[in-house]
């Protein structure tokens, strides 16, 4: 690819890679500058950054005490990064070691109970009330969800997808483990109002092998590592430097 000169300010050209470097760095929101428009606006930005320098540098403004200080802080913090990136860049994991830590630690790798619920969500039980008994008359669950609950999933039938035990309020929980699959709660009151739960189906907690989870299980192992790494140099230069912690 060429790297066309799009625009010159003073002996600076600002070049095709300077725009798509700005882009990589804007992340999610670069879609926002795709079109010709938007490339235009990051050039012009592009343009005013080094306007800004170019008159920052005439004026002294890199002399200035405030800068040196704000500058020596941001060398201090770079330099602590690129040490630790250096400290943990060469460290890997084997896989006997991926092994070994998968059969220790078995338990946390489990997968959790869980199930997947829909739910009405109302103000009142007065209203959570009535709406059972439609439902109860032969009223469609998700036809209910789209008409009554205050809910955002309403949309989609009151469906709440799948999860785990522990990520949602103890009452609403408590209600979802004790039913049975296909059955419709009675109201249920939450700090969030009262609910109607339809449970669509419960996953018990069940063993996985190796396979199932070796990019988490290595992950782990190699975070660890990171971890007993970091705090070994931490010990070592602790000694080294004879640091004191006041009391």
């Amino acid at each position: 690819m060429q790297n066309k000169v799009l625009a010159t300010v003073g002996s600076k050209q600002i070049t095709e890679f300077d725009l798509q470097k700005l882009m990589q760095n804007l992340g999610e929101n670069a879609y926002q500058f795709q079109g010709e428009e938007g490339k235009k606006q990051l050039l012009n930005e592009l343009i005013m950054q080094e306007l800004v320098y170019l008159d920052a540098i005439e004026k002294g403004s890199d002399k200035d005490e405030e800068f040196l200080t704000g500058l020596e802080e941001m060398k201090k913090n770079l330099l602590v990064q690129y040490e630790i990136s250096k400290m943990l860049k060469n460290i890997s994991v084997t896989e006997d070691e991926i092994e070994d830590y998968f059969n220790q630690n078995k338990e946390m790798f489990k997968r959790p109970l869980s199930a997947r619920a829909s739910h009405i969500l109302v103000n009142s039980e007065e209203e959570a009330i009535k709406i059972k008994e439609e439902l109860n008359n032969g009223l469609e669950f998700s036809k209910a969800a789209k008409k009554y609950s205050s809910c955002p999933s309403k949309e989609i039938g009151g469906d709440l997808g799948e999860f785990t035990k522990g990520s949602m309020v103890p009452e609403f929980e408590e209600a979802v483990f004790s039913m049975d699959v296909d059955t419709i709660s009675d109201p249920v009151k939450t700090p969030f109002g009262y609910h109607i739960i339809k449970l669509m189906s419960r996953t018990n907690p069940s063993d996985v092998t190796l396979k199932d989870v070796k990019d988490k299980v290595k992950m782990q192992c190699l975070s660890l590592k990171h971890s007993q790494t970091y705090h070994n140099k931490q010990h070592e230069l602790t000694k080294k430097y004879d640091v004191k912690i006041a009391q």
